[in-house]
């Protein structure tokens, strides 16, 4: 499913952390941007297949767009 993925900079950590809004709780981080993307992918899946195997609900993705103004 194609969900929206918010990455941020860490200056403290000096990584990037990915996180994905709808599944609560759902991050990764990377030294990269696009480590943290591989890695949130994984965490994804993951978070998907255990909310399959424990009964919960997977919230359908929505998208989130910048806004200016």
């Amino acid at each position: 499913m194609p969900y929206s993925v918010i990455i941020q900079y860490d200056r403290i950590d000096q990584i990037y952390v990915a996180s994905i809004p709808e599944l609560q709780g759902c991050m990764a981080h990377g030294k990269t941007p696009e480590d943290a993307m591989r890695e949130v992918a994984i965490a994804r899946d993951l978070w998907i297949e255990t909310a399959h195997e424990v009964g919960r609900s997977v919230p359908e993705p929505t998208y989130y767009a910048a806004t200016v103004g």
